[in-house]
């Protein structure tokens, strides 16, 4: 908050005090005293008709000044917000690009996301309130001297500003209401969002396992928990609206009936300049005091919420030293390392704290940390000395113990253990990314990284492998070449240049992992760090880019290889076996061997068995055609080129044109029927009438008070013409001012009531309708899209359109009620009043027809805002390892400018639409004002003063709270741009029905045998793209073992999608005699196991993630992980989202524990093996041998291992199996004729 106001507090306070003299000197105290001289006229002698142009004119000025400050002071304040905004977001991004990994699995990217799109959006919503805070009460003070003194009403005015000022406690108290609810709809919200994100990010698990149901379910719970208290809140925000319509009058009518009680007479004069100060004073204190309080109270939250996440842990650079290579070293000879250190703290800390983190180390911390004055040569790249560290600091046990390396300058060490043995743990040692607590780690050298779970962004191949850096065609084609990505190119229907949707989605498991390899390659660095770079490839791909990439290619860089693929240990310089977090041997291969290390066996048959069952292999097929493609979110890695472009992006849909009247009326029907929107109708009516009558009788009154008191030398005479006696009109207007109270409580009340309904519906249906999406929407649409509708768009529609709608309809029924009133004064006026409406209607047309586009503009430049976050939060790891904070930073920045652009332009032309509508509400002053001297209806010394009163103070009142009302007006269709948004994500392509039709329905025990006949299929992802399967026909018998195999592009993984009706099939596909396209989804897909290449597991226990429906015993869940070694888990075993407090082996293991819990009678490995090390893979393959022994298993592999099993190999060429042979039939085949035609990977 001190930052803040240091950073902006003083020109928002100059702001203030324009607002503050414009709203006091002018509006409360002047125009109101003016109005009683002009008034006086018309009850009077004393003033001639020169001066009563004179007071008219001043009136006139009076609003024209008030509207041109108010204008350019709120233009101010509102462009103050935005920069308030584009700040907050800018330090909440270059804070997560800090925020240590054990932080990051604490802050949810549904929190990250909602902090941004509606926490920090408080202050573009409230800071224009802010200064009512102070300038309210100022005004209270000024204004009760002005009545107590100028006005001379004494007493009785401070009786009536005390009865406005009771409601303050209220007010108060209502507003630490809101903020207690805000936080408590902050952390319900985030709840709500991170439960949608993981949901958008593992849908496609979700579909397989025929989760849609629970999965909804506990969207479902988090959503009734979060509108729950945004009903509340909204309750809370109604009766706070309420205060409008019945506080000034509750004030006038307590001010005027003390000062009749008194004794005293009552007068046009006085009471409509008693009027024109509570009509500020309303304003002030009823309207946007409220607003004050509670846009304090929730910035106040959003405040601390931001400071919460600011003061998560960072990576304290300070505690490991990283030198400079050689060549620089060289260039500054004379400079210490120490001050190199300093210098480079002093460039970390411009922006954040980071500098002070230093300073600010423990005493223990500076014991296990030494650094090193000015080391005299460069002996070792890395140099680990008694390093241990762990990701908790309440864990009791260190992740890594003891640890000591020592490696020298080209020396290419392999890191090998068992899964959890801490390979992983040790990389981010050195990545900076886990923390030592203590020991002491050395770096010299700039670093790549390639990391285990390749993370790649939305945009071309090229773009990804630059990373950034400029086009160097030499040294990328060699790295093109080494990786082994040249095939892959020419498959690709525009080569480097091809779309890649977010996280590679249009990639296969194998392209993914050599792009991100070759991305690592392309940095030339000094020091590479590979974390099991060869899983994803076969044995020969991975031979070839093992010998010519990271021996030759990079062969005088320090590499060091963490690997599960054992038979590349005999060329590498060193070996360090890791068990249990601690260095059990290290050493050559030869010294490993002789020490008996128990490796070798494992080693000696892998590597003998690929030697002996390797044909000429390339990459598995790709997910799909790489034709999805989706929203930047690195722009900045785009490399200008004059040759060949690749596809334009799918860019996000934005509608163009009017809001239709189907959205509003979906809106409403959300709400209720016909019935409920026709009550809610009648009561805003109802209130307006009871408003405005209150007003009308006022008028009536003082002209019986002066007809019913006629004054004269010797004393009151009554006056028979009078048809209310005093009392009776004080028990009618105490009547009309309490049934205004009541129905407007019950109006607000309602209204809110039916729109939290609409909320709820609304985002049950887009939540139903995405669930049920197909496959190609969310290859098509990036997870950062999708979440602005769940957040921002709803966030709107929660919070922001009951009010907006609220404002629009009270203030167009106020307006309509003025006209009558001022057409009850004088009818001619209504010439005017007509001329001025069609003038108001134009101008709102030509806004709305540019605010709307702007409006969605600034919706559609949002998404990418939160793509780009997303990306780069789960690629973290790798764009800290390459030091690319500093271009995603600007990535950032030209997303948020073009965001921010497009809402300053909604800003500056809505504030345009609203000064130009003052404008006009000014010359309409003038007529009115004037029109009563010119026509000179009610003339001098008339008596008629009441009517005159009434037009020209309920005139005055539309200057400003008009202007408000048609902005709101606008806004509420901007804002319904919104729903339309969501109407739009509520209608996409569904999947068929999950269940089928009774008399189609499969019995219970289906399938019992496992057979699987595919007849003429054709599969495709989109209706205009070729077939990716074409005429695929083939038979999978009862229990028999299949691996499936084939080039890049082939169709392996699509022929699982056709089983899984993932995507679009013409054809035919039985399981026992039975068309699985005649059955409902659930009916087939809960009847097929499948273990991916890519496990997910969601936030919750373990015992959700592996049965969501609590549909088995404890018992079956117990055996399933015994089964495959998890037994040290426990059931309640907390897993974070994506399962990151799991290794990738342990994930893999929990699926294959999935599937032994459902126990089908088929099972889909899809490269189920290829990120886990052989022990892991062993442990998979036994389990599988005796668990689905009787069952039909379908394996996609890339380690012959893993299919020398199989009954049967299935060749996939071009959509279509080339070959099906028994596997040593096929290799036997494959010696003489075929072996370029079974390439894996």
């Amino acid at each position: 908050m001190k930052v803040l106001i240091k950073c902006f507090g003083l020109k928002i306070i100059l702001y203030g005090i324009c607002a503050t003299f414009a709203e006091i000197a002018i509006r409360g105290v002047l125009q109101p005293l003016l109005v009683g001289q002009m008034l006086h006229y018309f009850n009077s002698m004393d003033v001639d008709k020169l001066h009563a142009y004179s007071y008219a004119v001043g009136i006139i000025l009076c609003s024209a000044f008030n509207v041109f400050v108010t204008h350019l002071t709120l233009m101010g304040i509102t462009h103050m917000s935005l920069k308030i905004r584009v700040a907050c977001y800018s330090l909440i991004y270059r804070k997560t690009l800090k925020m240590t990994r054990t932080a990051l699995s604490e802050t949810t990217i549904g929190q990250i996301v909602n902090l941004l799109s509606n926490d920090i959006n408080r202050f573009e919503v409230y800071l224009i309130f802010l200064h009512s805070l102070w300038f309210g009460p100022l005004e209270t003070i000024i204004l009760t001297y002005v009545m107590y003194y100028v006005i001379d009403i004494g007493v009785a005015s401070i009786i009536g500003v005390a009865a406005l000022l009771m409601f303050i406690p209220l007010q108060v108290w209502l507003g630490k209401k809101s903020s207690e609810l805000r936080s408590r709809i902050a952390i319900k919200t985030d709840e709500r969002v991170r439960f949608t994100n993981e949901i958008i990010s593992g849908i496609q698990a979700i579909k397989m396992y025929t989760w849609e149901n629970p999965f909804s379910a506990l969207i479902e719970k988090a959503r009734k928990m979060e509108i729950n208290i945004i009903r509340w809140a909204s309750y809370i925000k109604g009766v706070s609206t309420s205060f409008i319509i019945f506080t000034t009058r509750i004030s006038l009518f307590i001010t005027v009936l003390a000062y009749t009680l008194f004794g005293y007479e009552i007068t046009v004069e006085k009471v409509f300049m008693i009027s024109a100060c509570y009509s500020c004073l309303c304003l002030s204190m009823a309207m946007f005091l409220p607003q004050g309080i509670r846009g304090a109270a929730e910035m106040i939250v959003t405040v601390k919420r931001l400071k919460k996440f600011l003061m998560c842990d960072e990576l304290i650079s300070s505690k490991i030293e990283t030198k400079k290579t050689s060549k620089e070293n060289n260039k500054d000879a004379k400079k210490n390392n120490k001050e190199s250190v300093k210098e480079n703290n002093k460039k970390n800390a411009k922006h954040q704290k980071e500098a002070n983190a230093k300073e600010d180390l423990t005493e223990q911390n500076k014991k296990d940390y030494t650094i090193v004055d000015e080391p005299k040569c460069v002996e070792y790249s890395i140099s680990i000395k008694n390093g241990s560290a762990k990701w908790q600091d309440y864990e009791r046990e260190n992740t890594l113990h003891n640890i000591n390396i020592n490696v020298r300058p080209n020396e290419l060490i392999a890191v090998v253990g068992q899964v959890g043995a801490g390979k992983s743990s040790l990389m981010n040692v050195i990545l900076k990314e886990l923390r030592l607590h203590k020991g002491f780690i050395q770096i010299n050298g700039k670093m790549a990284y390639a990391s285990q779970e390749p993370w790649l962004f939305a945009g071309s191949v090229r773009q990804n492998i630059l990373f950034g850096r400029k086009m160097d065609q030499i040294r990328y084609n060699h790295v093109v070449e080494v990786c082994q990505l040249k095939r892959d190119f020419s498959l690709l229907p525009y080569g480097d240049k091809t779309i890649i949707g977010e996280r590679g989605i249009s990639l296969s498991g194998g392209q993914r992992a050599r792009v991100n390899l070759a991305r690592a390659v392309y940095a030339d660095a000094d020091i590479y760090l590979m974390d099991d770079p060869l899983s994803a490839v076969d044995a020969h791909v991975g031979k070839y880019m093992f010998e010519k990439c990271i021996s030759k290619y990079l062969g005088n860089k320090t590499r060091i290889l963490v690997t599960h693929q054992l038979q590349y240990l005999r060329n590498v310089d060193r070996i360090i076996v890791l068990k249990n977090g601690t260095i059990q041997a290290e050493g050559t291969y030869d010294e490993l061997i002789s020490m008996r290390v128990d490796f070798g066996r494992l080693l000696e048959n892998q590597w003998e068995a690929n030697e002996k069952f390797s044909p000429p292999l390339l990459a598995s097929a790709s997910r799909r055609n790489s034709h999805t493609s989706s929203i930047k979110s690195l722009n900045s890695f785009m490399i200008d080129d004059t040759s060949k472009q690749g596809p334009a992006e799918v860019a996000e849909m934005r509608t163009v044109g009017n809001v239709s009247g189907r959205v509003y009326t979906n809106y409403l029907r959300a709400g209720g029927n016909w019935c409920v929107i026709s009550i809610v109708a009648m009561l805003f009516i109802s209130t307006q009438l009871a408003a405005s009558s209150t007003d009308f009788f006022l008028a009536q009154w003082i002209e019986i008070e002066e007809h019913f008191m006629n004054q004269t030398e010797n004393g009151v005479v009554e006056d028979p013409r009078s048809p209310l006696t005093r009392m009776q009109c004080i028990y009618i207007y105490s009547g009309l001012i309490v049934l205004t109270i009541c129905i407007t409580l019950i109006r607000s009340w309602i209204f809110f009531w039916t729109c939290m309904r609409s909320s709820v519906r609304l985002h049950d249906r887009m939540f139903r309708s995405i669930s049920r999406a197909t496959m190609r929407f969310f290859n098509t649409n990036t997870s950062g899209r999708i979440l602005n509708r769940f957040s921002k768009d709803m966030g709107g529609v929660d919070e922001m359109l009951p009010t907006l709608f609220m404002d629009s309809v009270q203030i167009n029924l106020w307006m309509l009620s003025i006209t009558v009133l001022v057409a009850i004064s004088n009818v001619w006026l209504l010439i005017p009043t007509a001329f001025v409406g069609i003038v108001f209607y134009y101008l709102r047309a030509f806004y709305l027809a540019t605010s709307r586009s702007v409006k969605r503009l600034e919706g559609t430049t949002r998404s990418p805002v939160f793509a780009h976050l997303n990306a780069t939060l789960q690629g973290l790891s790798t764009i800290r390892a390459f030091g690319a904070e500093t271009t995603l930073i600007k990535e950032f920045d030209n997303h948020q400018d073009l965001h921010s652009s497009a809402t300053y332009i909604f800003i500056a032309s809505t504030r345009a639409f609203g000064l130009w509508l003052d404008i006009v509400c000014i010359l309409y002053i003038a007529l009115v004002t004037l029109s009563f001297l010119m026509l000179d209806n009610y003339g001098r010394g008339s008596r008629n003063g009441e009517y005159v009163g009434l037009a020209i103070t309920q005139s005055i009142n539309i200057t400003g709270i008009f202007q408000w009302g048609m902005r709101q007006s606008a806004e509420l269709e901007n804002q319904m741009t919104s729903v339309e948004r969501i109407l739009e994500y509520s209608k996409v392509d569904s999947e068929p029905p999950l269940k089928s039709i009774p008399d189609k329905k499969p019995k219970s025990e289906w399938p019992q045998r496992g057979k699987i006949e595919f007849k003429n299929v054709f599969l495709r992802y989109a209706p205009l793209e070729p077939p990716v399967l074409k005429d695929l026909t083939f038979v999978i018998f009862p229990r028999e073992k299949v691996g499936i195999v084939g080039r890049t592009g082939a169709g392996k993984s699509s022929l699982i999608q056709a089983l899984f009706r993932l995507a679009n099939v013409d054809g035919l596909i039985e399981i026992d005699e039975v068309d699985t396209s005649q059955i409902g989804l659930h009916d087939l897909r809960s009847k097929i196991s499948i273990i991916p290449q890519e496990p997910y597991l969601f936030s919750g226990s373990l015992r959700r993630n592996l049965d969501p429906f609590n549909s088995y015993m404890d018992e079956v869940l117990w055996q399933a992980l015994k089964e495959v070694e998890l037994k040290e888990l426990d059931l309640e075993t907390h897993i974070n989202e994506g399962g990151s407090n799991l290794s990738v082996g342990q994930r893999q293991l929990v699926c294959l524990a999935r599937a032994i819990v459902r126990n089908n009678r088929i099972l889909v490995l899809d490269e189920a093996t290829a990120n886990v090390d052989s022990q892991t893979d062993e442990l998979i393959q036994i389990t599988i041998k005796k668990k689905f022994q009787n069952c039909t298993v379908l394996t996609i592999a890339h380690r012959l291992n893993t299919v020398m099993d199989s009954d049967r190999i299935l060749v996939i060429d071009a959509g279509s199996v080339v070959v099906s042979q028994f596997f040593y039939d096929l290799i036997f085949l494959c010696i003489f004729s075929i072996a370029s035609i079974i390439e894996f990977k």
